[in-house]
């Protein structure tokens, strides 16, 4: 039988490297950021488990803006509903578990741009605010799953996509418990401790994403397959 191995993407984190403010990344670029990641020499000719997708629950809430009369509907923003279009497609799509975390409003916080205005008084409107929302539960739930699937022995290898260095801890258990651990940072910087506990760090990543879908041996992977 050949080796298993799963791919837990940080969804967070693969949007924002996949995408940019003008054009935030989709479900076809997250599909085939994991085409990519199937046919890396160190994944080549294992069998795929299963593909998790870890993200937050959309937050459906209306809040009256402060200093105005306005509200603001949380579920009907265009990032909510972009969000609410890759879960859908996913969702469909085979091998792929999605996880979900929660988005917590936690009031409002001044926007970057007015902490550096001059001057020693300065004054503040409703559009110099902006609302201060929080992921909760994501980086538990990915923390588990490296865990379940190691102790339960479901793959050998496991590919984790992101650049968090809170994840050391659960990516020490797995190695500890024999399992492999190939970190995939999307040209992320990383700090020293992340990679100190990963068997292969793999950096690069052939952007503009649709150029993946024409790549079977990508040759900016650093890695060889394992076993050999």
């Amino acid at each position: 039988m050949p080796p298993v191995y799963a791919i837990l993407l940080d969804g967070g984190f693969v949007r924002r490297k996949l995408g940019s403010s003008r054009t935030p990344a989709g479900a076809g670029e997250i599909c085939a950021l994991t085409e990519w990641l199937s046919v890396l020499p160190c994944t080549a000719g294992m069998r795929l488990h299963r593909i998790y997708f870890y993200d937050a629950k959309l937050l459906e809430e209306i809040a009256r803006i402060p200093l105005s009369d306005e509200v603001i509907d949380f579920g009907s923003s265009a990032a909510a509903s972009h969000n609410r279009q890759i879960q859908s497609a996913l969702i469909q799509r085979p091998f792929y578990a999605l996880r979900f975390g929660e988005l917590l409003h936690e009031g409002w916080r001044l926007r970057k741009r007015v902490l550096h205005k001059p001057g020693p008084r300065i004054e503040i409107g409703a559009d110099d605010i902006e609302p201060s929302i929080r992921q909760k539960g994501v980086d538990m739930r990915i923390g588990l799953d490296i865990a379940s699937l190691t102790l339960k022995k479901q793959v050998q290898v496991i590919v984790l996509v992101t650049a968090d260095s809170d994840f050391v801890p659960a990516m020490k258990f797995a190695r500890r418990e024999g399992a492999q651990l190939v970190l995939v940072t999307l040209g992320h910087g990383l700090r020293m401790g992340l990679r100190e506990h990963a068997d292969l760090v793999i950096e690069d990543f052939p952007l503009p994403p649709t150029r993946v879908r024409s790549i079977r041996s990508p040759a900016q992977s650093t890695g060889v397959p394992f076993g050999e």
